[in-house]
């Protein structure tokens, strides 16, 4: 490192040693100057050391090709000033004592660009993440594939993406680093394909670079594009990351991921016999004794309208507000990955209790501006294709799903129905349904219609004593049904929202018990009931094989509702009416 660099953002002259210790961010601006492979290992792996695990592998030039210097040439020049073989290290080694494949490229080796060996050494990379069944690592920096082995490189995005199609059915976390720049054939392969796909601020990715863009359709590009913050916001990558903040990430990632309790609750050995019932339920369900009522004649009779002002109350805990105080290591994951990123449904990877799970939930906001920005809880078809998205992650993972509920109900907007509001919900409705991971879902507000159901089709469902669950608002049935919003207390009476009689047609499985005055009065102790009853039945699930948690869960939805005609024998009479 020389003694005084130049920021090539700024233009602000750093100094070298300086520049090292603030791990060649710029003080000034906070441009991320590119790293070597050798450089980024040494910030992310623990003591700056990793074992390279494949270094014998070279680039051939099959096309014996020639631009303006022989390609061979080209090779000796790259290797002579990089010190690499090829544009990519693969190592072995722990991110604050979790094991990881790293595949690290360097953009100083052609640019990074994707040829017959980088993307023989990807595939090696995820073949030994295959075989330790340890997460694998991209870190990406590429220009795109590289042209002097033509058609083969172009195979290599096949390539490529066919190995990371294998640790996806093997069940092997993946991870992707975008750096600056990723184009091109690496943007369309591995860098996109990871269950988690993180990015450093100022990083652009894409399939095509500006320039050709710019040229093909003739227009300037607006500010910001392709960088790392605008693909966030279109819901395309999961989080922005400055590069002190990495290896933090990583490590927490990794170990969530792995699914390796941290502090274990109780036996969660997996059984194939075991049940709901039993011992085991019985265990489980003296967990939250005091705190989860599992008898609708033991709870007071409310008044139905008074129970929905309290559901819709601002000072309720919200979403977000319990992911950071009943669960620990929440890392929030973005985006559904197709060009949107819903501000009113949030999740990510937790732990409750030690335990590892996906969790996702609607998010009203905490004031009424933040109400506003979040759509008030009302989730757009992004949203439940996010949630969809982070649910399959945690089937793939063998990640309990935890899903907190509070929404007056899915967005109505134009937009949405263009979208295709009906099917995403549609689509998560089934997707819950066979999960083969244990699912709780505890209702914490509003549990609107379609639009909360979308993430409730649970192996036990619970609500809060002052929670609300119903097909519709009350002034929605007010509406459609007296002509009248002012009969919504009515309403409320009639569709019996409350919690008592959820409980007592069995549609929610336990009344979660709120602190004095509800929720609102003490959100740390509202926290401390929701966290309790959630590890108690997730406890008990986990004792659960995976064909049994569908076969149940299935059960459970098929049970509702009136199948035969009560005190009538002539089916055919009553044929069509069950």
């Amino acid at each position: 490192m020389a003694d005084w660099v130049m920021c090539p953002d700024c233009g602000e002259l750093l100094y070298g040693k300086r520049l090292v210790q603030n791990l060649h961010v710029c003080r000034e601006c906070g441009s991320h100057h590119r790293l070597t492979a050798a450089e980024r290992i040494a910030q992310l792996f623990d003591d700056g050391q990793a074992t390279v695990i494949d270094d014998r592998v070279h680039s051939v030039d099959v096309l014996e090709f020639v631009d303006s210097k022989p390609y061979p040439e080209r090779l000796r020049t790259a290797r002579q000033q990089t010190g690499l073989d090829e544009g990519v290290l693969v190592v072995h080694g722990t991110i604050d004592g979790n094991p990881v494949i790293a595949a690290v490229m360097d953009f100083r080796f052609l640019g990074g660009s994707l040829g017959g060996a980088v993307g023989e050494l990807i595939t090696r990379a995820a073949e030994v993440a295959l075989d330790l069944r340890t997460p694998l690592l991209i870190v990406s920096a590429s220009g795109g594939a590289r042209m002097q082995e033509g058609v083969i490189s172009l195979m290599q995005m096949a390539k490529t993406s066919a190995a990371l199609g294998q640790l996806d059915e093997a069940g092997i976390l993946t991870i992707s680093l975008v750096t600056d720049p990723t184009y091109g054939g690496v943007a369309a392969s591995y860098a996109t394909l990871c269950d988690v796909i993180l990015a450093e601020p100022g990083a652009r990715l894409g399939f095509a670079g500006p320039r050709v863009i710019e040229q093909t359709i003739r227009q300037v590009l607006p500010p910001g594009f392709q960088t790392a913050e605008s693909l966030l916001e279109h819901g395309l990558i999961d989080a922005v990351k400055p590069r002190q903040e990495l290896r933090r990430t990583l490590a927490r990632l990794l170990s969530i991921g792995s699914g390796a309790d941290t502090e274990p609750s109780g036996d969660t050995g997996v059984s194939g016999d075991a049940g709901v019932s039993g011992d085991a339920g019985a265990s489980g369900k003296a967990a939250d004794a005091g705190v989860v009522e599992r008898d609708h004649l033991r709870l007071p009779e409310a008044d139905m309208w008074q129970t929905v002002q309290l559901a819709r109350e601002l000072g309720r805990p919200t979403t977000q507000q319990l992911f950071a105080t009943a669960f620990e290591e929440f890392e929030e994951l973005h985006g559904d990955r197709a060009g949107g990123d819903c501000p009113a449904i949030a999740g990510g990877l937790a732990r409750l209790d030690g335990m590892p799970a996906v969790v996702i939930g609607h998010q009203k906001g905490a004031t009424i501006a933040e109400r506003a920005a979040r759509n008030y809880g009302m989730a757009t078809p992004g949203g439940y294709r996010k949630a969809a998205r982070l649910m399959r992650t945690a089937a793939k993972l063998k990640l309990p799903v935890i899903t907190l509920i509070d929404t007056p109900g899915a967005y109505p907007g134009i937009e949405a129905e263009e979208q295709g509001q009906a099917i995403a919900i549609a689509e998560n409705i089934r997707l819950m349904a066979s999960l083969p991971v244990p699912v709780v879902c505890a209702i914490t507000g509003e549990g609107g219609s379609g639009g909360a159901l979308a993430l409730a089709v649970a192996n036990e469902v619970l609500i809060c004593s002052n929670g609300t669950y119903s097909v519709i608002s009350p002034e929605g049935c007010a509406s459609i049904l007296w002509h009248d919003s002012g009969k919504a207390p009515a309403a409320a009476a009639a569709l019996r929202v409350g919690a008592r009689e959820l409980l007592r047609l069995g549609v929610v499985d336990g009344v979660i018990t709120e602190p004095d005055g509800g929720s609102q009065a003490d959100p740390h102790d509202a926290a401390s009931r929701v966290r309790t009853a959630l590890s108690s039945s997730l406890t008990r699930l986990r004792r659960i094989d995976a064909e049994t948690l569908v076969a149940e869960r299935r059960a459970r939805f098929r049970s509702f509702g009136i199948s035969t005609v009560e005190g009538r024998t002539d089916d055919k009479e009553f044929a069509g009416h069950a």
